[in-house]
């Protein structure tokens, strides 16, 4: 098992600390697969479990407790007063024991239309034992990461609201440095932009909700593991749009279905080499002549700023590049088009609660094969009582490559409060007003009232002598 982390670890650190040449992949069926990767991924790692069991769309999703996770504009429409969740997800489960990622959320309303909420990821790999290249232990580490988010949402009307989050990011992912470079913790600052729509139509019991968000996260700096600035790595700015319905067949019983459109906003990596189209060539690949134009060593399209990255990377695919007989390099136009197509991830959705307490949910999650190939079906189950909830998820693979989180249980658990806990709430809809036999300020006083008045009314009673 320890051999195995290491290697996920070195794979990792060479990832994101040294410049390494990359040759051209093909699948068989001749599509080149060309990844668009990042530092700190555990950033995209979704530790609630209700956007877990829908294909991890949350995006136009009722508000929850974890819609800081996914879209923090949402938290502005959360019915209850304060709450928080804990969020737990195994990792590589198939393999090893010991990596996990926590989630911690939590939220106050201060005003009817504004809330404030903080959250946090933890994203542990484990205890990991380093050998050298003729096997010999030197040394082991526990390699960390997490982020702290710190948010405000508002509300600008009755079905509009925005949202603001700051966020801190630190990782420390080996104390070993890699191919005689030293490394060391990387650190950078991130914010979150927002907004979420959702509007209710309908009469009587039958009534639809349309809901609308998106979300631009991970606006930040470049993170670093070495001294060496041009090796810095962009951060996983997301580019997310969700659209969902609701069908509130009556009081108890509702129906949704949402979806949610990804996309990195970061640059497509270019090839190191490029291949050659005129005969007598044997080589069949040469150099790329525009892949480090200035000639330090390191790629052009990693030395962009992250703010001229997130313009550029809607029109930065290499798509087919090859150099012809005359030494010009030419671009296909129409591959380049269909390769930032495959940029997109999708997940689609549907929730059914009854009651407010009890639900289940099913989702699929999308991914071209050359862009990741992340293909999974997701279940999930929610039971309620009180102020407390409990969401679980389970992924289940429809490829034969592997996905760190196969046939893996993940879960929430949410606690939702409203005036000293006697309204409850979450996970997007709120429970019972008050327990049955029970009444309320208003109706105790119109009660009283009414008694009064009646007896008013009596006639009057004279007793004979």
């Amino acid at each position: 098992m320890n051999f195995l982390k290491t290697g996920f670890v070195a794979a990792t650190a060479l990832l994101i600390s040294v410049e390494g040449f990359s040759q051209t992949t093909f699948l068989k069926d001749g599509q080149v697969i060309n990844t668009v990767t990042t530092a700190v991924p555990f950033l995209r790692i979704n530790p609630d479990a209700r956007a877990g069991g829908m294909g991890d769309v949350g995006i136009a999703t009722p508000a929850d407790i974890n819609g800081n996770f996914l879209n923090p504009a949402k938290m502005a429409f959360m019915e209850n007063d304060f709450g928080f969740a804990l969020s737990f997800t195994p990792w590589l489960k198939a393999l090893v024991n010991d990596i996990y990622m926590g989630g911690l959320t939590g939220y106050y309303k201060v005003k009817e239309k504004q809330t404030v909420q903080v959250g946090l990821k933890y994203f542990s790999l484990g205890n990991i034992t380093f050998t050298d290249a003729n096997g010999q232990e030197i040394g082991q580490y526990r390699p960390q990461e997490f982020s702290f988010d710190a948010g405000y949402s508002r509300r600008l009307g009755k079905n509009f609201s925005i949202a603001a989050t700051l966020r801190f990011i630190y990782s420390n992912l080996s104390n070993i440095g890699v191919g005689g470079v030293p490394t060391f913790p990387g650190y950078a600052g991130a914010a979150d932009v927002s907004w979420m729509y959702q509007k209710q139509f309908g009469k009587g019991k039958m009534k639809h909700d349309l809901l609308v968000g998106m979300n631009i996260s991970n606006i930040g700096n470049k993170i670093s593991y070495t001294r060496n600035a041009k090796n810095a790595d962009y951060l996983p700015t997301n580019l997310g749009i969700g659209l969902g319905y609701t069908l509130n067949i009556d009081q108890k019983n509702a129906v949704g279905v949402y979806a949610d459109i990804n996309r990195l906003l970061v640059p497509t990596p270019q090839p190191q080499y490029i291949r050659t189209e005129f005969p007598g060539d044997s080589t069949n690949t040469i150099l790329n002549p525009d892949y480090d134009k200035d000639g330090d060593g390191f790629a052009d399209w990693r030395q962009k700023s992250p703010i001229t990255g997130m313009f550029t990377s809607f029109g930065d695919a290499p798509g087919d590049i090859y150099r012809d007989k005359d030494g010009n390099v030419t671009r296909s136009s129409s591959s380049r088009a269909m390769e930032e197509l495959k940029e997109f991830t999708f997940g689609i959705g549907a929730e059914y609660m009854y009651n407010k307490q009890f639900g289940v949910r099913f989702g699929y999650f999308y991914e071209p094969r050359t862009k990741g190939n992340r293909q999974f079906l997701t279940a999930g189950l929610t039971v309620k009582y009180s102020i407390v909830g409990l969401n679980f998820a389970y992924l289940i693979p429809t490829t034969i490559q592997r996905n760190p989180l196969d046939n893996t249980l993940r879960f929430s658990l949410l606690f939702d409060f409203k005036n000293g806990g006697k309204k409850a709430g979450g996970s997007g809809i709120s429970l019972t007003d008050e327990a049955p036999g029970k009444k309320n300020k208003k109706q105790k006083e119109s009660g009283d009232q009414k008694q009064m008045e009646q007896k008013e009314l009596q006639p009057l009673q004279i007793e004979p002598k």
